[in-house]
């Protein structure tokens, strides 16, 4: 079992200092850890509220955007995947992650909760249990959590950041993930070192590449449907992710030409304007003019497959969102109007050891101003490209 533990403001992980290079790279620290103004979501939603959208030609209101498109509101579909984030414990400290995850994020889903999850699932049909952090690896329940969820039948995906793979307690878990049929979905900016290093820290790509290697050691990335490997991109700057399918083309030849390591799949995601990235792009002179790229890349055909829709997202302390961004920046899923609040209590906040999913499925989905960054050209989920 491995023990996640708070000494002196770092994360320790049996004996090893998180906050050291050997643990990752951290070309960054947490808004968190730096007190920045931007570490409170409020503060990241009134700044993106107050930029002057008002002569780009389309509605700068996602809202009215919705409605231009035939939308009237944003209403859930079938769930299907049942997402939980089970902390914001990170061995590395990227510079676009929208977590603002870190050694220094202690944050971590406890056993309790992970029944209660397990409990809610339970009343559910979704095929699918999307465990993500953080690094998910370093909760101390992670392993307790998939072999639950395998034993129900569920496909379980870890979202990987590669490099976790190589700390001394988690050298087992590719074969240990393999066992069980885990997808592992994988953080990789390029198939280059250069870009790869400058986002996510100096060393990382090496590391990556070691990481697959075991990975495909193990029969991930080879085909098989049961040891899938999935690498998620996101673009390193102020522009949309291009073409999936051109790109993981592109990606498979020149991993396995150069480094010979293979994947099965390549999904791409854009850059949501929030966290570290919103920090980066005010910082770079880029804000202003990502944020109309969004508004006038605005693609209704993404619109009925956003991850909003079909998925429930779940915080390391148990409230519910609709999605991973919204949980980001606090926005609670929305009482359904006439209801006694979507937990059967009037006026508790929304958590999951109080799910109703008849009350949820009435809901009205929240949005702001960042959903432009998951309806912008090809669309954006947490299963990459919406619109092929």
């Amino acid at each position: 079992m491995v023990e996640a533990t708070q000494q002196s403001g770092v994360g320790m992980i049996e004996g090893l200092d998180l906050d050291s290079p050997i643990a990752g790279a951290k070309p960054t620290t947490s808004l968190m850890r730096r007190r920045s103004p931007l570490s409170s979501p409020q503060a990241q939603l009134d700044r993106l509220e107050s930029l002057d959208l008002a002569h780009t030609p389309q509605a700068s209101d996602f809202l009215e955007r919705l409605a231009s498109a035939g939308w009237e509101t944003l209403r859930p579909a079938k769930l299907e995947i049942f997402q939980i984030n089970v902390g914001k414990l990170c061995n590395m400290a990227c510079r676009h992650c929208h977590v603002d995850a870190g050694p220094d994020r202690h944050e971590m889903m406890d056993r309790d909760t992970i029944d209660a999850c397990l409990q809610a699932l339970d009343q559910t049909e979704a095929h699918t249990v999307d465990i993500t952090g953080g690094a998910p690896e370093l909760n101390p329940h992670f392993r307790y959590l998939v072999d639950q969820c395998v034993s129900r039948g569920k496909q379980v995906i870890d979202r990987c950041n590669l490099t976790v793979l190589l700390l001394p307690p988690m050298q087992d878990l590719p074969e240990w993930l393999a066992e069980r049929g885990v997808e592992v979905v994988c953080s990789l900016p390029h198939y280059r070192k250069f870009n790869t290093d400058a986002q996510r820290g100096e060393g990382t790509f090496e590391k990556s590449i070691e990481a697959m290697r075991r990975l495909n050691a193990v029969g991930y990335g080879k085909g098989d449907p049961q040891r899938r490997l999935t690498l998620m991109s996101n673009p390193v700057g102020a522009f949309l992710a291009s073409g999936q399918s051109k790109m993981e083309q592109e990606w498979q030849a020149g991993l396995m030409k150069n480094f010979g390591v293979s994947f099965d799949r390549l999904i791409t995601l854009n850059n949501m304007p929030i966290s570290r990235f919103l920090e980066w792009l005010e910082q770079s002179g880029n804000l202003q003019t990502y944020m109309e790229l969004l508004v006038r890349s605005f693609n209704p055909a993404t619109v009925s497959g956003l991850m909003c829709r079909n998925t429930l997202s779940v915080s390391w302390d148990g409230r519910l969102f609709d999605c991973d961004f919204n949980q980001m920046l606090d926005l609670e899923i929305q009482q359904p109007t006439g209801a006694t609040g979507a937990t059967g209590a009037t006026g508790e906040r929304p958590h999951v050891r109080d799910f109703n999913p008849k009350l949820l499925a009435q809901r009205h989905i929240v949005t702001a101003r960042h959903c432009f960054g998951c309806t912008a050209g090809a669309g954006s989920s947490c299963g990459g490209a919406i619109e092929q």
